[in-house]
């Protein structure tokens, strides 16, 4: 599998717990791994469905996920498809029909589309290796992003001829959730593991101030020309949060539900592209949206659950670069939250008893955050142990062991220039190939070039990140650069 790795995704070594995921696989475990965002989940499945026999159905939530994953295994040189419903009807048919063909050796799907009967049809006439979960939390009511239509993958499963490893990731889920996801996936006896919500260069604060615009301007003065992401509790706050920003001369966009599909998708491409460097969004952005080089996360409001704010906050520092993760609290985001559970009563659909039951669980939710917002303790040990893991009592980076909320960014030790010539034809690249600029090669391993600076394309091979397929596409580009 080593081969597999360095050769078709460029890494040398497996991170923290994917080569024991991966065998699990290979050795015909079930699998449930909670892992933290940018720890390398999708290898840890990717990498074995290539090695094994059959095809390997991926069960995704989001179309724009599926997409940039198909894109970036495309990228690899691994052949990969998606059937949602971003295609035509003759496209899907006609996919569908290659995958009976064995064109593919990893499809990503929706929940939904299990149910149909013309994948039921397809899936009964193949050999289907593997089913992965992705976004496990989902099947979840614990969890907070609950997906009803996730509770049909197990149905799915005992219709195929042959069960199929499941395996089943998510980047948060405390000990409920867990056993809700063994339970309603079927899991058998399943290889468990956590490899720790730690991520050690995520700074996290809480600020207090007395005018949340002013704060976030210094806080964006902090990192100017750096991309962000500041969520905001509603529509009209992104609105008003993105117009005022953008008066200010900010290269900002927004995004949430109340956007066209259209808008919503440029303003998208907009920040993944780098056009834009701030996004404004509620918590309808984010899952899926794979930009390793996020370096703050704001929360305009305190969000509703622990859940969700590590969700959100996790997509800063994919790239194991330092990132920082500052909420700005006020008493009003507590009762506008508290606002918003209660609407629940407004459903007819639901009994008394499943109203006071789902207010109860939200209630709970919220009152640990809260009590995050409040706490005098350090941060980090807090978030470590809401989802149940024991942690130093001072992890010196957080703005309650710090006794600041303002540290300073990091710079890296690079040939800048060399850096921004690099990522100036990366984004050519991206433009004339229509794919997010990541897909090409992500700012890590841009920056490790411009360090290590190759000259031949052998010593192109040594830079973490580039495999077989990406230095033979993409290596004398680079290099043309790097030797000018």
């Amino acid at each position: 599998m080593l081969n597999i790795l360095k050769n078709t995704f460029g890494y040398n070594s497996f991170r923290s717990g994917q080569q024991e995921i991966a065998e699990n696989i290979m050795g015909g475990r079930d699998i449930l791994a909670v892992m933290p965002t940018g720890a390398g989940k999708s290898i840890c499945y990717q990498v074995p469905a290539i090695k094994m026999d059959g095809i390997t159905i991926v069960v995704s939530p989001l179309i724009s996920l599926m997409i940039d994953q198909v894109k970036n295994l495309i990228q690899c040189g691994v052949r990969a498809a998606y059937l949602n419903s971003a295609l035509t009807q003759k496209q899907y048919f006609k996919a569908l029909d290659n995958a009976r063909k064995y064109t593919y050796k990893i499809i990503y799907v929706s929940p939904e589309r299990l149910t149909t009967d013309s994948f039921i049809s397809f899936a009964k006439s193949v050999n289907i290796s593997m089913v992965a979960v992705d976004e496990a939390h989902c099947i979840s009511q614990w969890g907070q992003d609950f997906r009803p239509s996730y509770l049909n993958i197990k149905d799915f499963v005992n219709i195929l001829p042959k069960r199929p490893v499941v395996s089943a990731f998510t980047a948060t889920a405390t000990d409920k959730v867990k056993r809700d996801i063994i339970k309603e996936l079927k899991l058998i006896s399943p290889y468990t593991i956590t490899t720790g919500y730690n991520r050690k260069n995520l700074y996290f604060a809480v600020r207090k101030p007395y005018e949340k615009m002013a704060e976030t301007i210094k806080i964006l003065n902090d990192h100017r020309d750096e991309s962000g992401i500041i969520y905001c509790i509603s529509r009209k706050a992104v609105d008003e949060l993105e117009y005022y920003l953008s008066l200010k001369g900010y290269k900002v966009t927004k995004y949430h539900a109340g956007l066209g599909d259209i808008e919503r998708k440029n303003n998208q491409n907009a920040f993944i592209q780098g056009d834009k460097n701030i996004m404004v969004a509620t918590n309808a952005f984010g899952m899926g949206i794979d930009k390793p080089d996020v370096r703050y996360v704001i929360h305009y409001n305190m969000p509703k659950s622990m859940e969700a704010y590590y969700q959100e906050a996790g997509r800063a520092g994919r790239d194991g670069k330092p990132a920082q993760c500052i909420m700005l609290y006020s008493q009003q985001d507590y009762r506008t939250n508290e606002f918003l559970i209660n609407l629940v009563d407004e459903n007819e659909s639901l009994t008394q008893d499943e109203k006071d039951d789902i207010k109860a669980r939200e209630m709970y939710k919220l009152d640990k955050m809260k009590a995050y917002a409040l706490s005098r303790r350090c941060l980090r040990e807090y978030i470590l142990n809401y989802f149940g893991e024991i942690a130093e009592k001072d992890c010196k980076y957080c703005s309650n062991c710090l006794k600041s909320s303002k540290i300073k960014g990091y710079t890296p030790t690079i040939d800048r220039v060399l850096y921004k010539k690099l990522k100036a034809i990366t984004i050519e690249i991206a433009k004339h190939e229509h794919i997010p600029t990541y897909s090409v090669v992500n700012d890590s391993v841009l920056m490790n070039m411009a360090i290590k600076k190759p000259k031949t394309i052998e010593e192109l091979k040594k830079v973490e990140g580039m495999g077989s397929y990406k230095v033979k596409k993409y290596g004398e580009i680079y290099l043309r650069i790097i030797r000018e």
